[in-house]
């Protein structure tokens, strides 16, 4: 099975969420990762797909997540939802 940076390297794509400052977002927020998960639609497993660059983040999803974890920066949002 391969890790995210391989399946990047295989699909040719880039990952787009940084993982890590988005974590750290999460956690200072003191929200737990099942009620965000829900808050967007998706269940535990399926946020974490997407935290960990499996799946990409929907428009709709990335603007529920700054609404609900208070990102009001756009360069806060860019910097970890297109950190390329």
């Amino acid at each position: 099975m391969l890790n995210a940076e391989q399946k990047s390297h295989v699909l040719g794509g880039e990952d787009l969420t940084d993982s890590n400052k988005l974590r750290k977002v999460i956690d200072l927020s003191g929200l737990k990762y099942k009620f965000i998960a829900k808050s967007l639609g998706l269940t535990y497993f399926g946020l974490q797909k997407k935290i960990n660059n499996d799946t990409e983040f929907k428009a709709s999803e990335i603007t529920t997540l700054c609404k609900i974890l208070n990102i009001n920066s756009p360069q806060e949002k860019e910097s970890i939802f297109f950190k390329n």
